[in-house]
């Protein structure tokens, strides 16, 4: 059986869209991944959609309008990880040679929410304690702090830096520069982070890719899937490492050992960089760096465009914001943009290998419930 590869991408802008239907966006997104894969959606055999915040059926009230009904959909929640777990489906469903070409697409609205935090378990018992997404990253952005000495200073400057690349995305549409003084001086969300340390709350977008086995010539080379990993997390009953992200360091082994690579062989990375403390966590747990040198490596200016490994260099979550079943289909077209040499300004050079990341958040004594890792190559 022939490799399955990617051969078209669509992308919507990140922003909020309170009067168009999330269907209308993830429709968008779509017709754009067939047209650049040169295709129609009769060509298309299943449809994998990535959704974690909608009513049901998304996939189904999705491709209505495009006139697919009757071929296979398959919805998939997965918390923030939802789109890049239905990539991970539709590959293994094309591997066993189910199918030939499938789209897997991604989209929430979450300005259809009206703003506030998103719906939690009644039954979650870190949840009844307060424990929500920003004070779990707030414990662990104090613990790094105190247990290597690091400056907020550096927390700050992740933000700069992802909003400086953001500048050069055109979907990233509420991103602005800013300096680590502004930074330090918003809002105080869950000390030590303040508000441009979190990304933005209530952004609506979607994402699509064409996945064929067969030898389709699209609008670019075709992007090789070389790893993809989904993992779930652990469920701690003693002593927890705040700074460890175990689920994360977990899938990047497997996802390397798939790949026949390692970290050091990587071009760019598009990581889950929902607070800032998340990315220089996450640099650790993909082996860019040792324990506790997260700070060094950025001050380096290894990881900002230019440097040795970019690290969102579409912006990431803090510039681009996060509709969560959208983020990991986003992060494999801004990749696969790279990798084909189309993502304009922004555009890492020579790259060869890319990796995303993303992770689904905690329940009820699980760190994280899903990791999602996928390495590309042309």
């Amino acid at each position: 059986m022939s490799e399955a590869k990617i051969i078209g991408v669509g992308i919507t802008d990140f922003g909020r869209f309170p009067d168009l239907p999330e269907e209308a966006l993830a429709q968008y997104a779509i017709v754009e991944a067939l047209n650049d894969a040169g295709i129609t959606a009769q060509d298309v055999q299943a449809f994998y959609c990535g959704n974690a915040i909608g009513a049901s059926l998304p996939g189904q009230r999705t491709l209505r309008e495009l006139h697919t009904t009757g071929c296979a959909v398959y919805n998939i929640d997965n918390a923030c990880s939802s789109g890049a777990t239905a990539m991970n489906a539709a590959l293994t469903a094309l591997k066993a040679g189910q199918y030939e070409t499938v789209v897997v697409f991604g989209m929430d609205q979450l300005s259809s929410l009206g703003g506030g935090p998103l719906p939690l378990g009644r039954n979650d018992w870190n949840n009844k304690r307060g424990m929500i997404m920003p004070a779990l990253y707030a414990m662990r952005a104090t613990r790094y702090v105190h247990e290597h000495n690091m400056s907020l200073d550096t927390l700050a400057d992740i933000a700069v830096k992802n909003r400086r690349h953001g500048l050069l995305n055109p979907i990233a549409t509420f991103c602005k520069a800013t300096t680590r003084e502004e930074v330090l001086a918003s809002r105080p969300i869950a000390e030590p982070l303040t508000l441009l340390q979190c990304c933005p709350a209530v952004v609506d977008g979607a994402a699509a890719v064409v996945l064929s086995t067969k030898p389709i010539k699209g609008a670019a080379a075709p992007v090789r899937i070389r790893a993809s990993v989904v993992q779930s997390g652990l469920f701690e009953t003693g002593h927890e490492d705040m700074i460890e992200a175990e689920i994360t360091a977990r899938s990047a082994r497997m996802a390397y050992e798939q790949a026949g690579i390692g970290p050091q062989d990587l071009s760019l990375i598009e990581c889950h960089d929902a607070f800032t403390i998340s990315e220089l966590l996450y640099y650790e747990a993909l082996g860019l760096c040792g324990r506790g040198e997260a700070p060094q490596l950025l001050a380096s200016g290894a990881t900002t465009l230019g440097g040795r490994i970019p690290v969102n260099p579409s912006g990431g979550l803090i510039a681009k914001g996060h509709p969560p079943g959208a983020t990991g289909v986003a992060q494999i077209v801004e990749v696969c943009e790279h990798l084909q040499g189309r993502a304009g300004k922004r555009q890492v050079e020579n790259a060869r290998f890319g990796l995303t990341q993303v992770t689904g958040g905690g329940i009820w004594g699980v760190d994280h419930a899903a990791c999602s890792i996928h390495i590309l190559s042309l």
